[in-house]
């Protein structure tokens, strides 16, 4: 079977091919925030008081008591990170960021809507009003006896602006503006059948997942995993990507000393640190860790304590980015030898739409029975995000897991991370399909204001949580 091979920067994070063999449009995303729209969709229903105002004001006192000590917000946000919005936010209202609750994290270059929650009967729609912070607005929706967290999230809803498309229609761009836009949507159409007919995309980790641009996360949670923290704490320090700033990188490489001087090495930490420029915040706060008190050499202790740095929801982080890319791993190798990915093979795991959380082995008998529910999309075939207790697939796709990990040198077992206990894991299993369904919206391609002489193209569609618009937007690049 022939397979149109990924980028090198995509094999790097473990996909290794796309799942269509269409041309694509080309063209670029995130030019712009608004280029790329996200609108979270939750299992909530809170009292919109704006558009109730009346009914509030006659039951003011009735809904203080009765519908809960947390504020619920809609939160629309460009170009700000979710941790980082809700640090800032936390700030101007003089509260802890653990008050505030949020369902999913959302892309920081973006135009993004969700849902969070405040808790304390101190904060109302007063103090909210009072926060002004540039590319961030508040709405008040109501009270709630609950917090908005993970669980509440169904999935999110995209707008993406595609720009810089070539509009000709051949080789020699001999077709005028009509027969350019033809061309691109006969792509586009030519991509989304076959996208419907496999049921979906492989439900890969996009690249956020591992750092836009230093995808290191998952290295970094490899080194944990084998006990390596001084080998973890120098890669996020040192590492050194294209495109960084100069600054970032004469910094990287004044750390690097630290390595060829060994254990007691500190020169280069201490050069490192003073041209660290100040956005780099970790990676400071790690030097700063690493220098303080005058030490002669460093050890071990001095690297855990370095990075322990990082917030504690951050530090797991790591680990999951390197189950993340054994995930992408696995799914490539399944791709690559042909097996399916909507529909269950003895030996499989599934999962069934109505108990997330179980799994169950296929066996021959049945086969047929689960397939059926495949197909009316109550089940759905799985692959393991590796832990310490995962159970290995039967097959074909057992083969598969265990020669990822034998390639990797990596067991079961280090997951779990004795130097850390709480970043240890003991995994679970995630689909490897995502089905989506996507639409050219009805000013989908016209012409691209920022690139003349080319076209714009705006695509609309829906993804569970924890799947990635970006893997689905690489179908129809392939750029």
């Amino acid at each position: 079977m022939s397979l149109k091979e990924s980028p090198e920067s995509e094999k790097r994070i473990g996909i290794w091919y796309y799942s269509t063999k269409t041309e694509g449009i080309g063209g670029f995303i995130k030019t712009r925030p608004s280029d790329f729209v996200v609108r979270e969709v939750t299992a909530r229903e809170e009292r919109d008081e704006r558009e109730k105002r009346d009914e509030r004001e006659k039951r003011e006192k009735r809904e203080k008591r009765e519908e809960g000590k947390y504020l619920i917000l809609e939160l629309t946000k460009e170009n700000w990170d979710t941790y980082g919005v809700v640090r800032e936010i936390s700030r101007r209202l003089r509260v802890s960021k653990n008050r505030i609750g949020f369902a999913g994290t959302k892309d920081k270059f973006a135009v993004t809507t969700q849902r969070i929650s405040i808790w304390g009967e101190g904060i109302g729609e007063r103090e909210v009003e009072r926060v002004k912070i540039k590319g961030v607005s508040l709405r008040k929706l109501g009270r709630s006896k609950k917090a908005v967290h993970l669980g509440d999230l169904r999935g999110n809803e995209f707008e993406i602006l595609v720009r810089g498309v070539e509009g000709g229609g051949g080789e020699g761009g001999g077709e005028g503006e009509g027969g350019g836009e033809s061309e691109i949507k006969r792509k586009i159409e030519a991509t989304t059948a076959e996208i419907e007919a496999a049921g979906g995309v492989p439900n890969f980790f996009g690249v956020q997942r591992f750092g836009l641009n230093r995808p290191l996360t998952h290295l970094i949670g490899k080194r944990l995993t084998r006990g390596e923290i001084k080998e973890a704490v120098l890669c996020y320090i040192s590492d050194i990507f294209p495109d960084e700033t100069e600054d970032a990188k004469q910094a990287r490489r004044l750390c690097r000393l630290e390595e060829k001087g060994g254990e007691g090495g500190l020169e280069g930490l201490k050069a490192g640190l003073k041209k660290m420029p100040a956005f780099l915040r970790h990676e400071k706060a790690m030097l700063n860790e690493l220098v303080r008190g005058g030490k002669e050499s460093l050890n071990e202790a001095d690297f855990r304590s370095a990075f322990s740095v990082f917030p504690k929801n951050l530090q797991k982080l790591f680990v999951h980015a390197y189950q993340a890319y054994l995930f992408n791993l696995v799914l490539s190798r399944r791709k690559r030898q042909g097996l399916p990915f909507n529909e269950a093979l003895v030996g499989d795991f599934v999962c069934f739409r109505s108990e997330l959380e179980r799994a169950e082995r296929v066996t021959e008998e049945k086969v047929e029975a689960v397939n059926r529910l495949v197909k009316r999309g109550r089940a759905f075939v799985t692959a393991p995000l590796f832990g310490y207790e995962t159970e290995f697939a039967g097959g074909e796709a057992g083969e598969i897991e265990r020669a990822v990990l034998e390639e990797e040198g990596c067991e079961l077992s280090d997951f779990f991370i004795h130097k850390f206990p709480e970043m240890s894991s003991k995994g679970t299993r995630r689909a490897v399909l995502v089905p989506v369904k996507v639409r050219l919206c009805s000013d989908g391609i016209s012409e691209d204001e920022l690139n003349p002489g080319r076209k714009k193209v705006r695509l609309n569609f829906f993804l569970p949580k924890g799947s990635y618009a970006t893997v689905v937007l690489r179908e129809y690049l392939k750029s």
